[in-house]
């Protein structure tokens, strides 16, 4: 029996209803709905639209009635990690949820003068970064905010959309991971850091875990929609779980899953907890089998995203592949940058951003759209090595092959400079990663699926996958070391 499923996944930028196809041995997806994502701002801070992406999943309902018109069996829902929404007594929603974009660094300084770094971190196994949720709720503990003071429950944003559907309160282990507020140990709440910092315990629900069933549709949404009996399945909801569970990779391997960010790391099925982790600011979240993915967190696309937004404004909108042929024709390790420093983390005046820090540097800066393309995808790729190189040092074990997922898998120019620039194999595909790995754990949950490995199987008959052998040169080698300079130069000054 083929089952259908419907695949919802959001990232920070635009969002897709995918519908999935399981015969049983092979997985087959088809996109029905794509809609772009936005942040609105007001009064200094960052909004998602709640109420317009939950129109939006509908409208991927509404799409798979008109133009498939089959027995729907389930959907899951995946986005970006860490936002949430707050539910009033009566269920309500208390305005948009803010986005992860407004974090400052201060917001954790401020959260460590009470709650101590290293001790958040052998808790929770999740490294500091600024727009993490626990910051962004001291952030509201400090503003004493009403709306945080009248919440009784807090939703993650693929539970919150999830809610919207089924009416099910629950919070998914993955995403829960990235909170930086759930016990490594136990997979529960970390009452220690709520209390620290006098973060409402209540608010927070129970944890369940990807490939389990919850409600079905509320039966008016149902009706509107023309579906009966369709489950809401518990996926890795955090997009990066669902991307990681799709990953064909046996042996010895690392993952990037790339997008707007580039989370790059490997799965371990306890968390690592080490000095050296925490020193190298890594995360342990959560994978869709109950382990872990020590991880980095690296600015990814992001950076070439906002470079083409300003392109845009100005008149001049770049393809993809346009870029790609820009770089292309352009001189190698003319500018390099490292994708993590802070500045790059804010939207706007990306490209005197990078002008600033190559001349900070000591560098000539990027003059063309080229030069500025080429900069940013061999500056990824020289961070994906040092991610890597990390991560052997962690583990007291070479990697033999980097597995890259998402839709930057789909830049080949980018996949072979992390070959070149790594030295190991790269392997790419499935492009829609997420999809993918959000399909397979609606097929665990309807018991055609037994557990990852075999979901990893379907995923090696069901997808081409490209592989890019590495052609390491010197000039790479001095590519990197200059990154590495800079990176010094830039930690101190």
């Amino acid at each position: 029996m083929t089952r259908d499923m419907l695949a919802f996944d959001l990232g920070a930028s635009n969002g897709r209803a995918v519908l999935a196809r399981f015969d049983g041995d092979k997985l087959v997806l088809s996109e029905l709905h794509r809609f772009p994502n936005a942040l609105h701002n007001k009064g200094g801070l960052s909004y998602w639209d709640a109420g317009a992406l939950f129109a939006e999943l509908k409208e991927g309902f509404h799409a798979y009635s008109r133009d498939v018109g089959g027995e729907l069996s389930s959907f899951g829902i995946d986005t970006w990690g860490v936002d949430y929404g707050l539910l009033d007594a009566g269920g309500g929603l208390i305005g948009d949820p803010r986005a992860y974009r407004t974090a400052v660094d201060d917001d954790m300084d401020l959260a460590w003068q009470r709650a101590d770094k290293h001790g958040l971190f052998a808790r929770t196994g999740i490294a500091a970064m600024s727009f993490n949720t626990v910051y962004q709720l001291y952030r509201r503990v400090r503003e004493n905010d009403e709306q945080l003071a009248s919440a009784h429950t807090l939703l993650l944003m693929p539970d919150l959309l999830g809610y919207f559907f089924t009416g099910d309160k629950l919070t998914e282990y993955t995403n829960a991971t990235t909170t930086n507020l759930l016990a490594a140990d136990t997979a529960s709440w970390d009452g220690e850091t709520l209390r620290l910092l006098d973060i409402p315990a209540r608010i927070f629900t129970a944890i369940d875990f990807p490939g389990t069933l919850r409600s079905p549709l509320k039966t008016e949404l149902a009706n509107e929609l023309g579906l009966r009996n369709v489950r809401l399945a518990a996926v890795g909801t955090h997009d990066t779980a669902s991307a990681v569970a799709a990953i064909p990779g046996e042996g010895s391997f690392a993952f990037c899953s790339s997008g707007t960010w580039s989370l790059f790391g490997v799965e371990t099925e306890k968390p690592m907890l080490t000095d050296a982790v925490f020193a190298a600011n890594f995360s342990n979240e959560g994978t869709v089998q109950g382990g872990f993915r020590p991880l980095k967190n690296i600015m990814g696309l992001w950076i070439i995203q906002e470079c083409r937004r300003e392109w845009a404004a100005e008149g001049k909108a770049f393809s993809w592949d346009e870029l790609v042929r820009l770089a292309k024709r352009e001189a190698p390790f003319r500018s390099v940058i490292d994708p993590d420093d802070a500045p790059f983390f804010k939207p706007g005046a990306m490209l005197q951003k990078i002008r600033v820090y190559c001349l900070e540097t000591g560098q000539i800066a990027p003059e063309t759209e080229g030069q500025f393309a080429r900069c940013v995808y061999e500056s990824l790729a020289l961070k994906y090595r040092h991610a890597l190189e990390t991560l052997e040092t962690i583990k007291g074990r070479r990697i033999d092959t980097l597995n890259i997922v998402g839709g930057g898998s789909q830049n080949g120019l980018l996949n072979q400079m992390a070959a070149d620039a790594t030295g190991r194999t790269v392997v790419t595909g499935p492009i829609e990663g997420a999809s993918a790995g959000n399909a397979l754990m609606q097929a665990q949950a309807l018991g055609e699926i037994r557990n990852i490995a075999e979901a990893r199987e379907v995923i090696r008959r069901s997808f081409p996958l490209t592989v890019w052998e590495p052609r390491q040169t010197q000039a790479w080698q001095d590519a990197y070391a200059r990154l590495l300079r800079y990176m010094e130069v830039k930690k101190h000054a």
